[in-house]
């Protein structure tokens, strides 16, 4: 069920007072929430790891690989090089330049 379905049917039970509905809008309440933590997590993650990438990169351009294995060490546990390379190519694209080629390269904006 899409969650847009699940906030309409939640909005339609609101006023209704039985104890059925206030099952079904418990159970519709936590299917909703469900993943938030994790997803609060996930951005701490990024954000941290954010500041270390930005503070490798510079002028000289290099690849998600060349980037990896210079901040891994430094990266917050369970940051791998996939995140790195979502995180470069999505979320943080305001800060990095992409540099298209056969391989692409990225430095800092």
């Amino acid at each position: 069920m899409k969650k847009a379905t699940m906030n309409t049917i939640l909005t339609l039970i609101a006023t209704i007072d039985t104890p059925e509905a206030e099952e079904v809008r418990a159970e519709l309440t936590a299917e909703l929430n469900k993943g938030a933590e994790q997803k609060a997590e996930n951005a701490k993650l990024y954000d941290t790891a954010k500041g270390v990438v930005l503070d490798e990169l510079g002028d000289t351009p290099v690849t998600i690989g060349e980037l990896y294995e210079a901040v891994k060490d430094n990266l917050p546990d369970g940051f791998t090089k996939g995140k790195l390379q979502y995180a470069v190519t999505r979320l943080w694209t305001a800060e990095i330049v992409k540099i298209e080629g056969k391989v692409n390269t990225y430095r800092k904006a």
